[in-house]
């Protein structure tokens, strides 16, 4: 399908989502936030794809956040993005199958929401992020508060939070948020050779690994370990074919031939 506010790529599993606003440095307004809405309910339904990796156009911004020059009209504040967030992802608690932020320049407001939204992050070295929403009179709405203090806690988080500064890919890295930082000309390639990495592993167990990560969510680990046996993702490995063909390949010594998840 063709797309207006972005470019879609497929090859071998992986699909590459690329918002194209470079004019507004890839910032999202109502339409574009739906549009990806559109683009990652398909990547989550359709058999096809089993990693994502989502960009922005050019070397200057992965996403401005929120288009605040928009003249799009909307009715209410919760009619401004879809059901699964700002882009399509910061409310989307339920997927199934891991995304790849590649970071491509700064990543501001919603944009860097996005990206803590993701699995995982790699960014060029050029890259930056932050909430800068108290210096617009703002706050930020989609995630960023809550996934920044829980991934480098609070008083790491608060250094960002309370003044608005933005960090560059180095620092991120170090804090924690950002897993490698590559230069420009090779963050596509690494973040898909994340998502071969990715490839290589049964997708039904990716999936209760996934299932098994949210169920820690307000719970502490003896409760989420007793707990994620009850998990259906879980339960579905163990009468998945891959439960069998995974120690066969191995004592085989070949590549395993995966089942598509039930």
């Amino acid at each position: 399908m063709s797309y207006r506010f972005c470019e879609v790529d497929s090859s071998d599993g992986v699909l590459v989502v690329t918002i194209n606003r470079p004019e507004r440095r890839n910032a999202l307004n109502r339409s574009a936030s739906f549009e990806l809405h559109e683009v990652f309910e398909e990547f989550e339904r359709g058999p096809e794809h089993r990693v994502a990796i989502i960009t922005g156009a050019g070397d200057k911004a992965f996403c401005a956040g929120a288009d605040l020059k928009s003249t799009e009209e909307r009715t209410s504040l919760e009619d401004a993005v879809p059901a699964s967030g700002f882009g399509g992802l910061t409310d989307r608690f339920d997927r199934a199958k891991p995304v790849i932020a590649a970071v491509n320049g700064f990543a501001m407001g919603g944009g860097f929401e996005i990206a803590l939204a993701c699995d995982l992050v790699i960014a060029a070295d050029g890259a930056s992020f932050g909430l800068p929403e108290p210096r617009r009179g703002l706050v930020a709405g989609s995630g960023g508060i809550q996934r920044l203090i829980r991934e480098i806690g609070p008083k790491r988080a608060n250094a960002i939070l309370l003044t608005g500064r933005p960090v560059s890919a180095t620092e991120a890295e170090e804090l924690g948020f950002v897993n490698e930082v590559v230069p420009g000309e090779h963050l596509l390639e690494t973040a898909r050779r994340y998502a071969r990495e990715m490839l290589e592993c049964s997708p039904t167990a990716l999936r209760a690994v996934m299932a098994t990560a949210r169920s820690l969510e307000g719970r502490t680990v003896q409760e989420s370990m007793k707990g994620m046996w009850q998990v259906p993702a879980v339960q579905a490995v163990f009468v998945s074919p891959d439960a069998t063909e995974g120690p066969r390949a191995f004592a085989e010594r070949r590549a395993p031939r995966w089942s598509a998840p039930s």
